[in-house]
Formats: structure tokens, C-alpha cells, sequence
């Protein structure tokens, strides 16, 4: 039964006796979440939506020259709206909190012609690859 449940929910089925262990004992109060320890935000609930607000919004907004958000910038940004000071680090914890991720963009040539890759690829490509030989 325990272990249908711990696969029902996506847990161990160690857990699953845990937490029938902690009701049993303390009722509905043992399975009440446990905070989890460290230092609080330095911004408020309202203050990180407006901050996603603002991140969604672009670096161009903000007055950078790229579409590219960095550590330091999204510092500079809290910085500048929040008067929060935040180093990157704390930045990068602050950002995973919100549900954000770490992404490279591609690069790619401003004079790329996808339809002439695709016409490569099906055509040149084909006729040009090196055919494989038999062995004697």
C-alpha cells in the first residue's frame, strides 16, 4: 500500500512511512510543512513579482545594449528599483527561486538563410557524403 501511494505521488516509499508515522502521532499537525532555514529574502512576495515583471520586460528597457540579462545587471536592476543590494550570488538564489534558469543564447550570423541550410542539407549534402566502401 505504501509503496502504491510513494508511486502515486513521486516519493520514496520512506517517506510515505514518515508521514504516516508523524499523523499517527501528531495528527494533521505533524504533516504540516517545516520551514525551510536560512536568511529571508531581502525583497517582499510583491517585490519579486514586480521585479519578474521588470526582468520580462527585456535589458534593452532598462537602458542595456543587449537582450542578454547577466547576474550583475539583474543586481544593478534590484539596486536601482528596490534600493536592495544583492551580489551575484544572491542573485542567482533570488532568480532560481522565481522559477528562472540559466540560458545561453545562440549565436547565430544575422545573415543566415535557413531555407539555403535546408536545400543543403537535402540535396549537396546527400551527393557529396562519402559513400561507404566494401571491404575484400
Amino acid at each position: 500500500m505504501q509503496s502504491e501511494v510513494a508511486r502515486m505521488v513521486g516519493v520514496s516509499p520512506a517517506s510515505v512511512t514518515r508521514w504516516r508515522q508523524a499523523h499517527e502521532k501528531e495528527g494533521d499537525a505533524g504533516l504540516d510543512a517545516i520551514p525551510v532555514p536560512g536568511r529571508p529574502s531581502k525583497l517582499s512576495d510583491a517585490e519579486k513579482r514586480k521585479l519578474v515583471r521588470l526582468l520580462k520586460q527585456g535589458p534593452r528597457k532598462h537602458g542595456y545594449a543587449t537582450e542578454l540579462w547577466t547576474l550583475k545587471r539583474v543586481a544593478e536592476l534590484i539596486r536601482k528599483q528596490f534600493r536592495v543590494t544583492y551580489d551575484p550570488s544572491g542573485v542567482w538564489h533570488l532568480l532560481r527561486g522565481l522559477g528562472w534558469s540559466c540560458q545561453k543564447p545562440e549565436r547565430r550570423a544575422r545573415e543566415r538563410d535557413e531555407d539555403a541550410i535546408v536545400r543543403w542539407r537535402t540535396h549537396d549534402w546527400p551527393r557529396i557524403k562519402k559513400r561507404r566502401t566494401k571491404r575484400a
